[in-house]
Protein backbone atom coordinates (compact mmCIF):
# COMPACT_ATOMS: atom_id res chain seq x y z
CA UNK A 1 0.00 0.00 0.00
CA UNK A 2 1.34 3.47 -0.82
CA UNK A 3 2.02 5.97 1.96
CA UNK A 4 0.23 9.25 1.33
CA UNK A 5 -0.62 12.37 3.26
CA UNK A 6 -4.23 13.47 3.53
CA UNK A 7 -3.93 16.00 0.70
CA UNK A 8 -2.55 13.35 -1.64
CA UNK A 9 -5.27 10.94 -0.57
CA UNK A 10 -8.01 13.47 -1.33
CA UNK A 11 -6.49 14.12 -4.76
CA UNK A 12 -6.22 10.39 -5.46
CA UNK A 13 -9.82 9.83 -4.43
CA UNK A 14 -11.04 12.49 -6.85
CA UNK A 15 -8.81 11.18 -9.62
CA UNK A 16 -10.02 7.61 -9.22
CA UNK A 17 -13.66 8.64 -9.18
CA UNK A 18 -13.24 10.86 -12.25
CA UNK A 19 -11.55 8.01 -14.07
CA UNK A 20 -14.21 5.53 -12.99
CA UNK A 21 -17.25 7.67 -13.81
CA UNK A 22 -17.28 10.31 -16.54
CA UNK A 23 -20.15 12.08 -14.78
CA UNK A 24 -17.82 13.16 -11.94
CA UNK A 25 -16.59 16.74 -12.31
CA UNK A 26 -14.78 19.30 -10.15
CA UNK A 27 -15.58 22.98 -9.82
CA UNK A 28 -14.37 25.84 -7.65
CA UNK A 29 -12.00 28.76 -7.36
CA UNK A 30 -8.54 28.06 -8.85
CA UNK A 31 -9.14 24.31 -9.10
CA UNK A 32 -8.09 24.21 -12.77
CA UNK A 33 -4.58 24.96 -14.01
CA UNK A 34 -3.46 26.21 -10.61
CA UNK A 35 -4.55 22.96 -8.98
CA UNK A 36 -6.26 24.60 -6.03
CA UNK A 37 -4.85 26.87 -3.35
CA UNK A 38 -3.66 23.79 -1.41
CA UNK A 39 -2.87 21.67 -4.48
CA UNK A 40 -5.75 19.26 -3.93
CA UNK A 41 -6.77 19.28 -7.62
CA UNK A 42 -3.25 19.45 -9.04
CA UNK A 43 -3.00 17.55 -12.34
CA UNK A 44 -6.73 17.00 -12.79
CA UNK A 45 -7.17 19.82 -15.30
CA UNK A 46 -4.41 18.46 -17.53
CA UNK A 47 -5.83 14.95 -17.34
CA UNK A 48 -9.57 15.62 -17.70
CA UNK A 49 -9.81 19.02 -19.35
CA UNK A 50 -11.81 22.20 -18.87
CA UNK A 51 -15.21 20.52 -19.27
CA UNK A 52 -14.71 18.41 -16.17
CA UNK A 53 -12.45 20.69 -14.08
CA UNK A 54 -14.07 24.11 -14.00
CA UNK A 55 -12.50 27.27 -12.66
CA UNK A 56 -15.25 29.48 -11.28
CA UNK A 57 -15.51 33.14 -10.30
CA UNK A 58 -15.11 34.07 -6.63
CA UNK A 59 -18.79 33.44 -6.07
CA UNK A 60 -19.53 30.71 -3.55
CA UNK A 61 -23.30 30.91 -4.02
CA UNK A 62 -22.78 30.21 -7.71
CA UNK A 63 -20.41 27.32 -6.99
CA UNK A 64 -22.98 25.60 -4.78
CA UNK A 65 -25.92 26.45 -7.03
CA UNK A 66 -24.16 25.33 -10.21
CA UNK A 67 -23.15 22.08 -8.53
CA UNK A 68 -26.76 21.49 -7.50
CA UNK A 69 -27.97 22.13 -11.03
CA UNK A 70 -25.35 19.80 -12.46
CA UNK A 71 -26.38 17.09 -10.00
CA UNK A 72 -30.05 17.49 -10.95
CA UNK A 73 -29.10 16.94 -14.58
CA UNK A 74 -27.24 13.73 -13.90
CA UNK A 75 -23.66 14.75 -13.15
CA UNK A 76 -21.79 14.08 -9.91
CA UNK A 77 -20.05 17.33 -9.04
CA UNK A 78 -17.35 17.86 -6.43
CA UNK A 79 -17.51 21.53 -5.46
CA UNK A 80 -14.65 23.09 -3.54
CA UNK A 81 -15.07 25.94 -1.10
CA UNK A 82 -11.53 27.29 -1.03
CA UNK A 83 -11.81 27.70 2.74
CA UNK A 84 -14.72 26.63 4.93
CA UNK A 85 -14.78 30.24 6.13
CA UNK A 86 -15.92 31.33 2.66
CA UNK A 87 -19.04 29.16 2.56
CA UNK A 88 -21.45 31.68 4.05
CA UNK A 89 -22.47 33.37 0.76
CA UNK A 90 -23.56 29.87 -0.33
CA UNK A 91 -25.46 29.20 2.89
CA UNK A 92 -28.88 29.74 1.37
CA UNK A 93 -28.11 27.45 -1.55
CA UNK A 94 -26.85 24.68 0.72
CA UNK A 95 -29.24 24.91 3.67
CA UNK A 96 -32.44 26.06 1.97
CA UNK A 97 -32.11 24.39 -1.42
CA UNK A 98 -29.56 21.58 -1.62
CA UNK A 99 -30.47 19.95 1.70
CA UNK A 100 -34.19 20.04 0.91
CA UNK A 101 -34.27 19.08 -2.76
CA UNK A 102 -35.11 15.41 -2.30
CA UNK A 103 -37.85 16.26 0.22
CA UNK A 104 -39.39 19.15 -1.70
CA UNK A 105 -39.43 17.16 -4.96
CA UNK A 106 -41.01 14.14 -3.29
CA UNK A 107 -37.96 12.10 -4.25
CA UNK A 108 -37.96 13.14 -7.90
CA UNK A 109 -34.57 14.85 -7.60
CA UNK A 110 -31.66 13.64 -5.53
CA UNK A 111 -28.49 15.67 -5.43
CA UNK A 112 -25.46 13.36 -5.67
CA UNK A 113 -22.89 16.05 -4.98
CA UNK A 114 -19.95 16.73 -2.65
CA UNK A 115 -18.88 20.07 -1.19
CA UNK A 116 -15.26 19.93 -0.03
CA UNK A 117 -14.54 22.22 2.92
CA UNK A 118 -10.95 22.88 4.11
CA UNK A 119 -11.49 23.90 7.76
CA UNK A 120 -9.72 24.44 11.05
CA UNK A 121 -6.97 26.44 12.71
CA UNK A 122 -3.39 25.95 13.72
CA UNK A 123 -2.05 27.18 10.37
CA UNK A 124 -1.74 30.91 11.19
CA UNK A 125 -4.75 31.60 9.00
CA UNK A 126 -6.31 34.02 11.50
CA UNK A 127 -9.95 35.00 11.66
CA UNK A 128 -11.15 34.23 8.12
CA UNK A 129 -9.07 31.17 7.25
CA UNK A 130 -9.32 29.05 10.40
CA UNK A 131 -12.97 28.43 11.16
CA UNK A 132 -14.49 25.10 12.21
CA UNK A 133 -18.10 25.55 11.16
CA UNK A 134 -19.28 21.98 10.87
CA UNK A 135 -22.10 22.42 13.40
CA UNK A 136 -24.03 24.68 11.01
CA UNK A 137 -24.34 21.75 8.64
CA UNK A 138 -24.73 18.86 11.07
CA UNK A 139 -27.83 20.66 12.33
CA UNK A 140 -29.33 20.69 8.82
CA UNK A 141 -31.52 17.71 7.94
CA UNK A 142 -30.80 16.44 4.43
CA UNK A 143 -27.03 16.87 4.50
CA UNK A 144 -24.46 14.22 5.28
CA UNK A 145 -21.30 15.50 6.98
CA UNK A 146 -17.95 13.73 7.24
CA UNK A 147 -14.56 14.78 8.65
CA UNK A 148 -11.76 12.27 8.03
CA UNK A 149 -8.60 12.25 10.11
CA UNK A 150 -6.41 9.76 8.21
CA UNK A 151 -5.29 9.46 4.58
CA UNK A 152 -7.10 6.13 4.18
CA UNK A 153 -10.35 7.63 5.47
CA UNK A 154 -9.89 10.76 3.36
CA UNK A 155 -9.73 8.71 0.19
CA UNK A 156 -12.31 6.10 1.16
CA UNK A 157 -14.88 8.54 2.52
CA UNK A 158 -14.48 10.85 -0.48
CA UNK A 159 -15.17 7.96 -2.85
CA UNK A 160 -18.23 7.05 -0.78
CA UNK A 161 -19.37 10.68 -0.81
CA UNK A 162 -19.11 10.94 -4.60
CA UNK A 163 -21.23 7.79 -4.99
CA UNK A 164 -23.81 8.81 -2.40
CA UNK A 165 -27.23 9.74 -3.83
CA UNK A 166 -27.51 12.77 -1.53
CA UNK A 167 -25.35 15.83 -0.78
CA UNK A 168 -22.28 15.35 1.39
CA UNK A 169 -20.30 18.10 3.16
CA UNK A 170 -16.70 16.88 3.21
CA UNK A 171 -14.61 18.61 5.88
CA UNK A 172 -10.81 18.42 5.52
CA UNK A 173 -8.71 19.86 8.33
CA UNK A 174 -6.05 22.03 6.70
CA UNK A 175 -3.43 21.31 9.37
CA UNK A 176 -3.65 17.58 8.59
CA UNK A 177 -3.03 18.00 4.85
CA UNK A 178 0.74 17.45 5.08
CA UNK A 179 1.03 16.61 8.77
CA UNK A 180 1.89 12.92 8.31
CA UNK A 181 1.79 10.05 5.86
CA UNK A 182 0.13 6.68 6.33
CA UNK A 183 -0.76 3.65 4.28
CA UNK A 184 -3.73 3.98 1.94
CA UNK A 185 -5.27 0.84 0.44
CA UNK A 186 -4.77 0.39 -3.28
CA UNK A 187 -7.69 0.11 -5.62
CA UNK A 188 -11.36 0.81 -5.23
CA UNK A 189 -11.61 0.87 -1.43
CA UNK A 190 -14.61 2.75 -0.05
CA UNK A 191 -15.12 3.71 3.61
CA UNK A 192 -18.84 3.71 4.43
CA UNK A 193 -20.39 6.94 5.65
CA UNK A 194 -21.97 6.58 9.08
CA UNK A 195 -19.39 4.31 10.73
CA UNK A 196 -16.99 5.41 13.46
CA UNK A 197 -13.52 3.95 13.91
CA UNK A 198 -12.06 2.81 17.22
CA UNK A 199 -8.57 4.18 16.62
CA UNK A 200 -7.24 2.93 19.95
CA UNK A 201 -8.94 0.51 22.34
CA UNK A 202 -9.03 1.35 26.04
CA UNK A 203 -10.84 0.61 29.27
CA UNK A 204 -10.68 3.67 31.56
CA UNK A 205 -12.35 6.41 29.50
CA UNK A 206 -13.50 7.16 25.97
CA UNK A 207 -12.28 10.10 23.89
CA UNK A 208 -14.60 11.00 21.02
CA UNK A 209 -13.05 13.12 18.28
CA UNK A 210 -12.70 13.71 14.52
CA UNK A 211 -10.39 15.36 12.03
CA UNK A 212 -7.17 16.75 13.50
CA UNK A 213 -8.36 15.84 16.99
CA UNK A 214 -7.90 12.16 16.16
CA UNK A 215 -4.14 12.71 15.86
CA UNK A 216 -4.02 14.78 19.04
CA UNK A 217 -6.21 12.32 20.98
CA UNK A 218 -3.98 9.40 20.03
CA UNK A 219 -0.90 11.31 21.15
CA UNK A 220 -2.63 12.19 24.41
CA UNK A 221 -3.69 8.57 24.94
CA UNK A 222 -0.10 7.39 24.64
CA UNK A 223 0.98 9.95 27.23
CA UNK A 224 -1.81 8.90 29.58
CA UNK A 225 -0.87 5.24 29.28
CA UNK A 226 2.85 5.89 29.75
CA UNK A 227 2.68 8.40 32.61
CA UNK A 228 -0.57 7.54 34.42
CA UNK A 229 -1.50 3.99 33.50
CA UNK A 230 -4.77 5.33 32.07
CA UNK A 231 -5.91 3.41 29.01
CA UNK A 232 -8.03 5.76 26.93
CA UNK A 233 -10.18 4.49 24.11
CA UNK A 234 -10.03 6.86 21.11
CA UNK A 235 -13.13 6.79 18.93
CA UNK A 236 -12.78 8.68 15.67
CA UNK A 237 -16.32 9.63 14.75
CA UNK A 238 -15.26 10.60 11.17
CA UNK A 239 -18.92 10.64 10.12
CA UNK A 240 -20.79 13.40 11.97
CA UNK A 241 -24.09 12.92 10.22
CA UNK A 242 -25.21 10.20 10.14
CA UNK A 243 -23.59 9.55 13.51
CA UNK A 244 -22.57 6.06 14.61
CA UNK A 245 -24.57 6.04 17.82
CA UNK A 246 -24.01 2.32 18.38
CA UNK A 247 -20.23 2.72 18.44
CA UNK A 248 -20.45 5.68 20.81
CA UNK A 249 -22.72 3.92 23.28
CA UNK A 250 -20.72 0.68 23.10
CA UNK A 251 -17.55 2.57 24.01
CA UNK A 252 -19.21 4.34 26.94
CA UNK A 253 -20.62 1.06 28.19
CA UNK A 254 -17.07 -0.30 28.14
CA UNK A 255 -15.25 2.60 29.83
CA UNK A 256 -17.98 4.45 31.83
CA UNK A 257 -16.42 7.84 31.09
CA UNK A 258 -16.74 10.12 28.05
CA UNK A 259 -14.58 13.02 26.91
CA UNK A 260 -15.79 14.75 23.73
CA UNK A 261 -13.13 16.80 21.94
CA UNK A 262 -13.54 19.26 19.08
CA UNK A 263 -11.90 22.47 17.93
CA UNK A 264 -14.97 24.63 17.36
CA UNK A 265 -16.53 26.75 20.11
CA UNK A 266 -17.96 24.71 22.95
CA UNK A 267 -21.39 26.35 23.15
CA UNK A 268 -23.63 24.82 20.50
CA UNK A 269 -20.73 22.88 19.02
CA UNK A 270 -21.08 19.41 17.57
CA UNK A 271 -19.82 17.87 20.80
CA UNK A 272 -23.04 18.93 22.51
CA UNK A 273 -24.96 16.47 20.34
CA UNK A 274 -22.59 13.64 21.24
CA UNK A 275 -22.81 14.57 24.93
CA UNK A 276 -26.60 14.68 24.81
CA UNK A 277 -26.75 11.28 23.14
CA UNK A 278 -24.57 9.75 25.86
CA UNK A 279 -26.53 11.44 28.66
CA UNK A 280 -29.88 10.29 27.27
CA UNK A 281 -29.06 6.77 26.13
CA UNK A 282 -25.92 5.81 28.05
CA UNK A 283 -26.56 7.36 31.46
CA UNK A 284 -26.76 4.04 33.29
CA UNK A 285 -23.18 3.24 32.26
CA UNK A 286 -21.62 6.53 33.36
CA UNK A 287 -19.40 6.85 36.44
CA UNK A 288 -18.71 10.55 35.80
CA UNK A 289 -20.34 13.45 33.98
CA UNK A 290 -19.89 13.65 30.23
CA UNK A 291 -17.10 16.18 29.63
CA UNK A 292 -16.48 18.44 26.63
CA UNK A 293 -13.16 19.95 25.62
CA UNK A 294 -13.54 22.55 22.90
CA UNK A 295 -12.47 25.94 21.62
CA UNK A 296 -12.94 29.02 23.82
CA UNK A 297 -15.81 31.44 23.48
CA UNK A 298 -14.17 33.98 21.20
CA UNK A 299 -15.35 34.82 17.66
CA UNK A 300 -12.37 33.39 15.80
CA UNK A 301 -8.88 31.94 15.86
CA UNK A 302 -6.32 34.71 16.55
CA UNK A 303 -3.37 35.28 14.21
CA UNK A 304 -0.57 35.74 16.75
CA UNK A 305 1.01 32.35 17.39
CA UNK A 306 0.77 32.65 21.19
CA UNK A 307 -2.92 33.47 21.03
CA UNK A 308 -3.52 30.81 18.40
CA UNK A 309 -1.90 28.22 20.66
CA UNK A 310 -4.12 29.43 23.50
CA UNK A 311 -7.20 28.93 21.32
CA UNK A 312 -6.33 25.57 19.82
CA UNK A 313 -6.92 22.20 21.42
CA UNK A 314 -3.62 20.37 21.94
CA UNK A 315 -2.54 16.91 23.11
CA UNK A 316 -1.52 18.45 26.45
CA UNK A 317 -4.98 19.94 26.96
CA UNK A 318 -6.56 16.57 26.17
CA UNK A 319 -4.26 14.90 28.69
CA UNK A 320 -5.27 17.38 31.40
CA UNK A 321 -8.98 16.92 30.70
CA UNK A 322 -8.69 13.14 30.63
CA UNK A 323 -6.78 13.07 33.92
CA UNK A 324 -9.46 15.17 35.60
CA UNK A 325 -12.18 12.91 34.21
CA UNK A 326 -10.42 9.70 35.24
CA UNK A 327 -9.99 11.02 38.79
CA UNK A 328 -13.66 11.96 39.18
Amino acid sequence: MPELNILEAVRLGMDEEMERDERVMVLGEDVGKKGGVFGATEGLFAKYGAKRVLDTPLTEAMIAGAAAGAAIYGLRPIAEMQFADFVYPAFNQIVSEISRMRYRSNGTFGLPMVIRMPYGGGVHGALYHSQSNEAYFTSTVGLKVVAPGTPADAKGLLKAAVRDPDPVMFFEHKKTYRLFKAEVPDGDTVVPIGKADVARPGTHLSIFCYGLMRTFALEAAETLAREDGIEAEVVDLRSLRPLDTEAILASVEKTSRALVVHEANRFGGFGAEVAALIAEEGFEHLDAPVTRLAGPEVPGVPFHHNLEDWFMISPAKIVDAARALAAY
